[in-house]
């Protein structure tokens, strides 16, 4: 019997052991498979944006632009922040491609509405016209709103380069230190300071570097920090002073700016109020009175 009992024991330690063994191994295969990357499946299709990119990059291939325009396009697609040495083909595709199709709608407009020959080719040009210049136009807006990010960070920038250069740092420092703590907050001039360091190192002489930054960027305030930074490595002077200096030159130039625009704000409302004010200003004072004349002297003109 005390035999019976030992064995029963033994099978059931047994078997909960392996359970309990079994149930381990399994919970660490699913963590190992949630954790491991999952690959996408074959059959999925490419996104829409993967395919117009690939369609304008293969009718810009088909239909380049000159080489004149293709370098003028670069330096403006690099002043916007795209630096991939296809953007060249992809603007010029993404100018051929949404001229086709704004010509197309044109033409469906002018179908629709039974419009003679000259609108026909009116809506027809227009079309392709409005489609041909709209990658341009989204090109200078980008170009404006970066140019002004770097603006409104350059005195912030100035600053910490002060701090670093009177710790001790030298200019090569300074720069990558600069693109560190600037990358979230301004993230613009922080990329200029990256590729300027990325120049550094590549064996390219400072200045040269220095005039590059100046022209990828194409802002004023740049192209002044660029030639202080030069000439004080040039004859030897206190980067820190020249820093300083420069600095609080730029915040005074953003103070007047602020000023000039101030000044300009009046005359800028008159024709706001005078268009748009004035009128509900003369409804809500004179319209009661005149609502008021015309109810009592109606009647009197009637009766004489």
């Amino acid at each position: 019997m005390e035999w019976y009992l030992t064995a029963a024991v033994f099978v059931l330690v047994s078997g909960a052991s392996a359970a309990l063994g079994m149930r381990a191994l399994d919970w660490r295969t699913r963590a190992v498979e949630r954790l491991a990357p999952k690959a996408l499946p074959a059959s999925l299709p490419p996104s829409p944006a993967f395919l117009w990119h690939e369609l304008v990059a293969r009718v810009g291939a088909a239909v380049p632009a000159s080489p004149r325009d293709a370098t003028a396009l670069r330096r403006r697609l690099v002043r916007a922040g795209f630096r991939d040495p296809a953007a060249v083909r992809v603007l010029q595709g993404a100018r051929l491609v949404l001229a086709a199709l704004a010509a197309m709608a044109g033409l469906v407009a002018a179908i629709r509405g039974n419009a003679g020959i000259d609108q026909f080719v009116l809506r027809l040009g227009a079309g392709a016209a409005a489609g041909y210049l709209a990658p341009g136009q989204y090109l200078a807006w980008r170009i404006r709103r970066r140019q002004h990010a770097i603006e409104r960070s350059l005195p912030n920038a100035l600053d910490l380069m002060v701090v670093c250069v009177e710790s001790g740092l030298g200019m090569d420092q300074t720069t990558i230190q600069v693109a560190k703590e600037l990358q979230a907050a301004h993230p613009e001039i922080s990329d200029e300071f990256t590729l300027l360091n990325l120049e550094l190192r590549a064996g390219k002489r400072r200045a040269e570097a220095l005039h590059n930054m100046a022209e990828r960027t194409g802002v004023e305030d740049m192209r002044k920090l660029v030639a202080v930074l030069v000439q004080t490595d040039r004859f030897g002077t206190s980067v820190a002073q020249s820093l300083r200096g420069h600095a609080d030159y730029l915040r005074i130039l953003a103070r007047q700016r602020a000023e000039e625009r101030a000044a300009k704000m009046a005359v800028k409302l008159v024709f706001p109020i005078f268009f748009c004010v004035l009128p509900s200003l003369f409804v809500v004072t004179v319209g009661p009175v005149l609502t008021r004349l015309i109810r009592d002297l109606l009647p009197m003109i009637e009766n004489m």
